[in-house]
Order: structure tokens, then C-alpha cells, then sequence
């Protein structure tokens, strides 16, 4: 079975913020898959994918939704009592990746570096600052930078935050308060068993938010990143180490803020991504391309790891 050619249905799409770059991935992976002589069923998500996954009678569906419920445990449970095959992480390890507070309780005590910083309700914004200024704010649980605002001195948000202030607080109940950290944007992919690269972002202009993701020449990724090699060596073995703390399977993705004037003890892991971005303009994929593993190869790994772990 895991020769092929296999019959993989693409799950992509959804109704979460994200679902913009869930098409854009999946159907990358579906034309991907149909270069290389795979038979693809696309599944744009709706309230009725588990009626057209059980018709579709796959051989394994490529999970490319990003963000709730694709990424947070809630499909991958539907699709675990259906007995499917699917790429990526599993139920217990999405739940815990998805929510950011979750995934520092379950790393920290391992070691692994990542900021302080604790829940607040949006509503005490108003009247207080959680933190000193400069910190984030961040929904718990959304991927893609969605919902993050940095609030500084020079901020226009007010001091305290004002009730009519444009921000997450007017989305989200509860947001995640952390310590800014000064410096660079590092991130690196983990496939398998082995971490990839690091690269370096560099927004344009402003910080590494959704539309500096997703649009193309906002943002320059230098991949290998130019820093220190006992920085390049460490952003690897954290991304390792978190991977399989975590239990992730097949890609994931970890995002890093390094403060380059303090060596190695500025750098902190912000979060672990365990459906990564396929796009054109995704991580993931850049990094494999430097090492030799052009798209469709890739996509072809992650399908065959899943198969593997299902012990087809």
C-alpha cells in the first residue's frame, strides 16, 4: 500500500479564519498527488464531511485544514471513530498544540524554553495592563498570527487599552498575555524524524502578521537563515525535542523570537504547528525544496508516514 498509487481524499477548507490558506494548501497537495499518478478526492469541509469521507472510501485523507476544528483534535476524533487513515497529528496532540498555554505546560517542564505570561480576560484589558509594556496579546487557540496585537508605549491602542480600540479583545473573551521579545523571527520545520532548516523572516514593514504570511513580497525568508550556528543548532534540536514531546506525527512547524543580543538564552519557542502551511509562499515546503525534496516528493512523504504509522 504505501508504494501507491494511492486513493487520498484532501480535507481542506472550513469555516475558520484560516480557510483562505487551507484551499491554497490542499489544493497545492491535491495537484501535487494527481502529478504523481494518485487518485484525489478534494473535500472542501462543511457540516456533512463525515457522509462524503465515508463515500469517498479513501485510502487515507491528507488533513489540510488549518486553525478549528481541523487543527484542534475535533476532526481528527470524527475521523479516528470512522477508523480513517490521516496525515499529520493525532487527537490528544492537536488539542494540546492548538491552545498556546497548553503546549507551554506541556513543554516547560522539559525544558524547553518559551515566554511567560498567563490568560486575562479581554474586559480587564480596559481597565489595566497585564504585563509592562511592550507585551503580546494573542488569541489561546488560532493559528497564522490571526488576532495578535503588540502592545507598546508608542501604541495607539491607549493607555489602558481603550474600549474602542481596534484589537483581539473585541473578538476573543480571553487572550494570552506575553512578554514581548525583541529581536528576530526564526522558524523551523520538522518532518519525521529529522528537523529540517531555519529560516529567517523579514516582514517589509510592521511584524510577521497574517497578511505579511500570506502575501507574496511582504515578507523575505532567508533560508538557511545568517546566524550563529549554536543558534541554527538549537532552533533544530528544540523543534525536535518539542515535536516529539508533543507526539506530532508527520510535518510540523516551529515558530521561534530570538533577542540576538543575548545569545542563545534570548531564544524562546512560541509555539508548534501541526498542520503547517502548503502553499506557495509556506515554510515547509521552502525548507524541503533547500534540502532536495521538491513539493510533490514531500507531500508523497507525509502521505506515506501516515500509511506507515497505520501499518499499511
Amino acid at each position: 500500500m504505501t508504494r501507491g498509487p494511492w486513493h487520498v481524499a484532501v480535507l481542506m477548507g472550513g469555516w475558520s479564519a484560516e480557510r483562505s490558506v487551507s484551499l491554497s494548501s490542499g489544493e497545492g497537495v491535491a495537484s501535487a498527488l494527481e502529478s504523481r499518478g494518485h487518485r484525489v478526492t478534494r473535500i472542501d469541509m462543511d457540516r456533512d464531511v463525515a457522509a462524503r469521507l465515508a463515500q469517498a472510501g479513501a485510502d487515507v485523507v491528507f488533513n489540510a485544514l488549518h486553525g478549528v476544528p481541523g487543527e484542534d483534535g475535533t476532526v481528527q476524533g470524527m475521523m479516528d471513530l470512522m477508523g480513517l487513515t490521516y496525515t499529520h497529528s493525532g487527537l490528544a496532540t492537536s488539542v494540546i498544540a492548538i491552545d498556546k498555554q497548553l503546549t507551554k505546560q506541556a513543554l516547560v517542564p522539559h525544558g524547553v524554553p518559551m515566554p511567560g505570561g498567563h490568560m486575562v480576560t479581554s474586559e480587564s484589558l480596559y481597565a489595566r495592563d497585564p504585563l509592562p509594556r511592550p507585551y503580546v496579546l494573542k488569541p489561546v487557540n488560532e493559528g497564522s498570527s490571526v488576532g495578535v496585537a503588540i502592545v507598546t508605549d508608542e501604541g495607539n491602542y491607549g493607555n489602558p487599552i481603550a474600549r474602542d480600540s481596534v484589537g483581539p479583545w473585541r473578538d476573543f473573551p480571553e487572550l494570552l498575555a506575553e512578554p514581548y521579545i525583541r529581536g528576530r523571527e526564526l522558524t523551523t520545520a520538522v518532518l519525521g524524524s529529522d528537523a529540517l532548516l531555519v529560516t529567517e523572516l523579514r516582514p517589509r514593514s510592521g511584524f510577521y502578521d497574517f497578511d505579511a504570511k500570506y502575501t507574496d513580497g511582504m515578507t523575505e525568508h532567508v533560508c538557511p537563515a545568517e546566524i550563529p550556528d549554536d543558534i541554527t543548532q538549537a532552533c533544530k534540536a528544540i523543534a525536535l525535542r518539542a515535536h516529539r514531546l508533543l507526539g506530532c506525527r508527520g510535518a510540523s512547524r516551529s515558530d521561534f523570537r530570538w533577542d540576538d543580543s543575548q545569545g542563545v538564552e534570548g531564544l524562546f519557542l512560541l509555539e508548534v504547528n501541526t498542520q503547517p502551511g502548503m502553499t506557495p509562499l509556506s515554510l515547509v515546503p521552502e525548507q524541503a525544496a533547500r534540502l532536495g525534496i521538491e513539493y510533490a516528493e514531500l507531500v508523497e512523504r507525509i502521505v506515506e508516514q501516515a500509511l506507515v504509522g497505520d501499518g499499511r
